[in-house]
């Protein structure tokens, strides 16, 4: 009998008793390789003593300061390389203690500043169908998640979103990638005018889409055209990189292959590594002036936020990123992985698209592949892939509602910034087995 409230109250996961680098191992001595890094968070993989040191060492320090009252030496150190690291104007960050706290922090952050520049009535955040911005209801209540919203629909505000920019399921038919990116961005003026851009206060949304629709990147000059009509109407820009970004799918911000600079980045899962939970936002001088010259003080906080461990902890994590060279490696790996990807499965018959950037990938699966259809959710396919592939010691991060939050299946994969080449030969091998199995029962 387990005390434990866990997801599912029909059954109780295996018990985790060790982990090494890529791999977990349960009580009963099975081992998984874990490709998905739990939820895209591993991503230097586990017990790597050079941060279990430095979060010993901190904890013997200070192990906690209310940060209303002090800052510390690892948060100072943190922000300083989260700013030189980022780049694009990121010139302060605020953190907090996970990826739902760090977007309602920029929600209201965003709120704030328009305050404080004398635009009281700018109080609307514009997101994004089938997108994922956190599990709280403040976080929830901009999500595009039908699924996870369901239940708490009653409780939620009203919210304002467009469509996503998710070519392989929104494009017309012989719609070139860079006229769909047209089209697609233009929503969100169209969407802006209609509120009265006096309403508005931001636009938010991920830079590649996560767990939803499956690692899906933007079209090509998506992001330059939102760019240029926040800009025109005075709306300030969130870019949520909680899962695609700090190495993730490359840069340090996914938005710097998008050549654009967002006002405010939320940061999560590969900050901290999974070591101790963290999250952050930074954001632009001109957004954090808009506080100095204003009232001075930001309405919002935290118990933990800023906790010296944690930070201390996610200072190692980048320590060891730098250390290992494992940006770079994020790239070559990530070239390696699509290639095994394509290999294994860009010709089955139930494989309709293989999508991703660096080391976040996703495969979407089709009852055919001529058509596109997806399967019936009924068939719960992505999770019967997940536990098919757990029996053959792959961990992978399965989705369901791909398409319109209803249908669609897919995967996503999000191992290690070091994981080896027999380990991605093993993660498109398992993949396929595992798919295959599903399909067949």
């Amino acid at each position: 009998m387990s005390h434990v409230f866990h997801r599912s109250a029909h059954s109780i996961p295996p018990v985790a008793v060790r982990a090494e680098g890529a791999y977990l191992f349960d009580a009963q001595g099975r081992r998984y390789l874990d490709a998905s890094g739990g939820a895209a968070v591993s991503c230097i993989g586990h017990c790597d003593p050079r941060v279990s040191a430095a979060v010993a060492d901190q904890v013997a320090k200070v192990d906690y300061a209310h940060n209303g009252a002090f800052t510390t030496e690892p948060a100072e150190r943190l922000a300083e390389r989260i700013c030189i690291k980022a780049g694009l104007g990121m010139e302060r960050v605020y953190f907090v203690g996970s990826g739902s706290e760090a977007v309602e922090t920029a929600v209201k952050m965003a709120r704030q500043c328009q305050l404080e520049r004398g635009q009281p009535h700018r109080h609307i955040v514009i997101s994004r169908k089938q997108s994922y911005h956190g599990n709280t209801l403040g976080a929830l209540a901009h999500s595009g998640n039908e699924g996870r919203r369901a239940p708490y629909a009653p409780m939620l505000p009203e919210r304002t979103q467009i469509d996503p920019c998710f070519y392989f399921r929104y494009a017309q038919p012989g719609e070139t990638p860079e006229a769909y990116g047209r089209r697609a961005a233009e929503t969100l003026e169209a969407e802006i005018l209609r509120l009265g851009a006096e309403n508005v206060a931001a636009f938010m949304a991920e830079t590649v889409v996560g767990a939803t629709t499956g690692a899906v990147s933007p079209a090509p000059g998506y992001y330059t055209r939102i760019r240029k009509i926040c800009d025109r109407y005075g709306v300030l820009l969130i870019m949520d990189e909680v899962m695609c970004g700090v190495y993730r799918t490359g840069p340090f911000l996914a938005c710097a292959d998008e050549e654009i600079k967002p006002d405010i980045v939320t940061l999560a899962k590969g900050l901290g590594g999974g070591y101790l939970p963290i999250g952050a936002v930074a954001c632009s001088q001109a957004v954090h002036d808009s506080f100095a010259r204003g009232s001075g003080g930001f309405v919002h906080g935290h118990t933990y936020m800023a906790h010296p461990v944690c930070c201390a902890a996610a200072l190692a994590v980048q320590d060891v990123i730098e250390a290992d060279g494992l940006a770079e490696n994020v790239v070559r790996q990530g070239a390696a992985l699509q290639a095994a990807l394509n290999e294994k499965l860009a010709q089955h018959a139930h494989v309709g698209d293989i999508r991703g950037r660096g080391l976040l990938w996703a495969v979407e699966f089709v009852q055919s592949r001529e058509t596109a259809v997806p399967f019936e959710p009924a068939r719960k396919l992505a999770q019967q892939i997940w536990a098919e592939a757990a029996a053959c010691g792959l961990m992978v991060y399965p989705g369901s509602g791909t398409v319109d939050g209803q249908v669609g299946d897919h995967v996503l994969l999000a191992p290690p910034y070091n994981v080896t080449d027999d380990q991605i030969a093993f993660i498109a091998e398992q993949l396929l087995l595992a798919i295959n199995a599903a399909i067949r029962a």
